[in-house]
C-alpha cells in the first residue's frame, strides 16, 4: 500500500533527520580536561596540583615589587586607567592578577593550559567549534555568577574593541555566543590557525553586567570586577597600586591554582629611574626586584642588608625563551627604504665592546628571532625548509638559500676600522653621496635619524655607536621623552629608530602575524615596530600557524628567522637566559623551578619565621 507523505509529515521527518545528524556529529566530538597546540596533554584529567608547586604553601605576607613585562596598553612607569584591555590609556600592573580565563598554562609543558573557568571543553571534530563548559561555583568579585554570557561579551569586545594586542590576537575566532549559563561557544573561521583555541582559553573573561552602559575605550579609575584570586584594595595613580588577596577566590582549591597565589598582598611601585627603584629595595619598600641593568648586578650590591645576609642576590636558569634586546628600524621612513643603510647602521654598533664595558660581559648577542630554540636558523637551509622557501628564490634576498645572517664580530675596540670600513662601502653602494662630513641620500636628504626612548638607560650603549656613525657622517640623534608621550609615539609608529625588549614562545603562532605580518603593520599599537611588509614572510607566518606538527612548525619558523634576518629589519643587541634576582630573605619556594620558567615570585610564599628573624 503507498503512503503519503504530507507536508507535515515531510517536516517532522527532516527533523528527525537533521537531530539524528547532529546527535553523530555531537558522537564524533571529544571532550578535554585541556588543550595544547598538538594535542599532546601531560597531566591526567584527575591531576591533583603542578609537580613544580608546594602544594602545602602558607597564606600570608607581602610582596611588592616594580611591574616587568607589559599587556594591553600597560606602561612600564605609569598609570592612569584600571582598563588595561582598551587602546586608551597606560594600564596599571596587575590588573591581569583579577581576572581568570577559561583555562591556565602549565609552566613544564611549552603549550599546554587545563580547566580554571572552565572545567572542560567539547571541541567538534572539524576543530571549528568549541563548547566551554563553566564551573558553577565560578564567581566574580561582587559575587555574580560567571556565565556564557560574560565569556561571550569577553572574546568578542576583546575582538571589536581592544587594545591590539588583543584583537589582532582574536581575528580568526569568528564569533562567541552563550549557549547557556553553563557553556559558552567559540566558532572559528576555516582554515584557523593552529594556537587559535589557546588564545581564547587564555583570554581575560569580563563581567558583562558591570560593562553595560560603560565606555570600554574609556580610561576609568574604578575597578572592573573580575573573577580572579585578587582584588584591587587601593592605589595613588601613577605611584603604586595594592592587591588584596580575595578571601572569597572561587578557585582557591582548583589543581591550576594550588601553591600559587599565596601573598595576602601584592603591591606594585613605579618609580621613573631605575636607580631610584633599586634605592627603594635597599630601603625595603620592594622585596622582590628583578635585575636588568648588568652595571648594577656588579657593582651595586655592596649595601649592608647584603653583607649581612638579609637581602639574598640570585642567578636562576630560566628554561623558557630569552628575551632579545633589539633596536628595530621604522621602515615606514624613507631613510631606512634601503637594506643596505640598515645593515651599515647595524656594523656601527660595537657589541663586543659594549658587552665588556657598559653591561659587564654578561650578555650574549641575539642573532635570531627565535633565539636560543630548535627553531633558530643555521647552516644553509635543508630539504624540508627548501620546500618552503623555493616559491620565493627570486623575491627574497639570494643570502636566505645560504648560511643565515649573522652580525660580526668586531675586534672589542669600539672603533673597529674593518667594520666601519664595510658599512662605508654599503652606504656608496646604496647611493649615499658625502657633502663634506655630511652624508646623504640619494634622495639629496641628509642621512640623520633619531633614537626615540622614555629613560636615559640605553645612553651608554647608543652614545658610542652614534660616535661610530657619525664618522661616516650620519646625523644620529637621541631623544629622550616621558613615558607617556613615548608610548602614544610608538603607538602611532612615530618614531625612527627604538629599542624593545620581546619575549619569545616554544610553540610561536598567531603572534607572529602581531609581530611581522603585512597585516599588522598599519595598524596602530601592533608590536610590528619595524612596519614589515613582505609577501615571503606572510605566507611563512601562515604556515607556522597552519603547522599541523612541530616538525612543520620548527621549519617554518626556521624560514622565517632566515627572511627576516636577510631583511635587516633590527639591530639585534643581546639576552641572557639567566634571571638575576635580588630579594630580602622572607621568602621560601618550592624544591624546584619549572622546566620552562622560574617560577618566581609565583610558586612563592612569606615565610614568616624567616621575616621574623630579619626584623621584617
Amino acid at each position: 500500500m503507498a503512503v503519503r507523505m504530507t507536508r507535515r509529515g515531510a517536516l517532522q521527518g527532516g527533523a528527525a533527520v537533521l537531530a539524528a545528524g547532529l546527535a553523530r556529529a555531537r558522537a564524533q566530538d571529544v571532550e578535554s580536561h585541556g588543550l595544547s597546540a598538538f594535542g599532546d596533554l601531560a597531566l591526567p584529567p584527575d591531576f591533583k596540583a603542578f609537580a613544580y608547586v608546594n602544594p602545602q604553601a602558607p597564606k600570608g605576607g607581602l610582596l611588592s615589587l616594580q611591574i616587568t613585562s607589559t599587556t594591553g596598553n600597560q606602561n612600564f612607569e605609569t598609570f592612569d586607567t584600571l582598563n588595561v584591555f582598551s587602546k586608551r590609556g597606560n594600564g596599571a600592573a596587575g590588573m591581569s592578577e583579577t581576572f581568570d580565563t577559561l583555562m591556565a598554562g602549565h609552566a613544564d609543558e611549552p603549550d599546554s593550559v587545563y580547566g580554571l573557568l572552565a572545567q572542560s571543553v567539547r571541541i567538534s571534530a572539524d576543530k571549528l567549534q568549541y563548547r566551554f563548559r563553566l564551573r558553577g561555583q565560578a564567581k566574580f568579585a561582587d559575587g555574580s555568577r560567571v556565565t556564557g554570557a560574560d565569556v561571550a561579551f569577553s572574546l568578542n569586545t576583546l575582538k571589536q574593541k581592544g587594545h591590539p594586542v588583543f584583537a589582532i590576537l582574536l581575528r580568526e575566532m569568528e564569533t562567541a555566543s552563550a549557549e547557556s549559563d553553563d557553556v559558552a561557544l567559540v566558532q572559528f573561521v576555516k582554515g584557523r590557525g593552529r594556537d587559535a583555541h589557546l588564545i581564547v582559553a587564555g583570554m581575560p573573561i569580563l563581567s558583562a553586567a558591570w560593562w553595560k552602559g560603560r565606555d570600554f575605550d574609556a580610561p576609568t579609575l574604578e575597578a572592573p570586577p573580575g573573577s580572579g584570586p585578587y582584588k584591587v584594595a587601593r592605589f595613588e595613580q601613577g605611584r603604586f597600586i595594592e592587591f588584596a588577596a580575595r578571601p572569597d577566590y572561587w578557585g582557591r582549591d582548583l589543581p591550576v591554582n594550588v601553591g600559587q597565589n599565596n601573598f595576602v598582598t601584592l603591591r606594585y611601585e613605579y618609580y621613573r629611574e631605575r636607580q631610584v627603584a633599586f634605592e627603594a629595595f635597599k630601603s625595603g619598600a620592594i622585596n622582590f626586584h628583578q635585575e636588568f641593568t648588568s652595571r648594577t648586578w656588579a657593582t651595586g650590591y655592596d649595601f649592608p642588608a647584603v653583607n649581612d645576609g638579609r637581602v639574598l642576590k640570585e642567578t636562576l636558569h630560566n628554561g623558557a625563551p630569552s628575551q632579545m634586546q633589539a633596536w628595530y628600524f621604522n621602515l615606514r621612513r624613507p631613510v631606512f627604504a634601503d637594506p643596505r643603510i640598515r645593515e651599515a647602521i647595524t656594523l656601527c654598533f660595537d657589541f663586543e665592546w659594549t658587552n665588556k664595558q657598559v653591561m659587564f660581559s654578561a650578555y650574549k648577542r641575539v642573532t635570531s628571532h627565535f633565539q636560543n630554540t630548535a627553531m633558530e636558523a643555521k647552516g644553509k637551509p635543508g630539504e624540508a625548509e627548501l620546500k618552503l622557501l623555493e616559491p620565493w628564490r627570486s623575491k627574497v634576498p639570494d643570502e636566505v638559500f645560504g648560511e643565515p645572517y649573522l652580525p660580526p664580530v668586531s675586534d672589542g675596540s669600539g672603533n673597529d676600522r674593518t667594520l666601519l670600513r664595510r658599512a662605508n662601502e654599503l652606504l656608496l653602494a646604496a647611493g649615499c653621496k658625502r657633502d663634506g662630513a655630511q652624508l646623504k641620500l640619494p634622495s639629496g636628504e641628509p642621512l640623520a635619524f633619531e633614537f626615540l626612548d622614555s629613560s636615559e638607560l640605553f645612553q651608554p650603549h647608543i652614545s658610542p655607536w652614534r660616535q661610530n656613525m657619525k664618522k661616516l657622517g650620519i646625523d644620529a640623534r637621541s631623544r629622550v621623552v616621558d613615558s607617556a608621550q613615548y608610548k602614544a609615539r610608538v603607538d602611532a609608529f612615530d618614531f625612527d629608530l627604538t629599542a624593545l625588549n620581546m619575549g619569545g614562545s616554544l610553540t610561536p603562532g598567531t603572534g607572529l602575524i602581531n609581530e611581522m605580518a603585512s597585516s599588522s603593520a598599519d595598524i596602530p599599537a601592533s608590536r610590528n615596530l619595524s612596519g614589515v611588509k613582505s609577501a615571503a614572510i606572510d605566507a611563512l607566518v601562515q604556515r607556522a600557524v597552519e603547522a599541523a606538527t612541530r616538525e612543520e612548525l620548527t621549519t617554518a619558523c626556521q624560514c622565517i628567522d632566515r627572511v627576516w634576518r636577510a631583511g635587516r629589519y633590527w639591530v639585534p643587541a643581546w639576552y641572557t637566559d639567566a634571571f638575576r634576582v635580588a630579594h630580602w630573605d622572607v621568602f621560601s619556594r618550592p624544591e624546584r623551578q619549572p622546566n620552562l620558567g622560574v617560577g618566581a615570585p609565583g610558586t612563592w610564599w612569606w615565610d614568616a619565621d624567616k621575616a621574623k628573624k630579619i626584623g621584617l
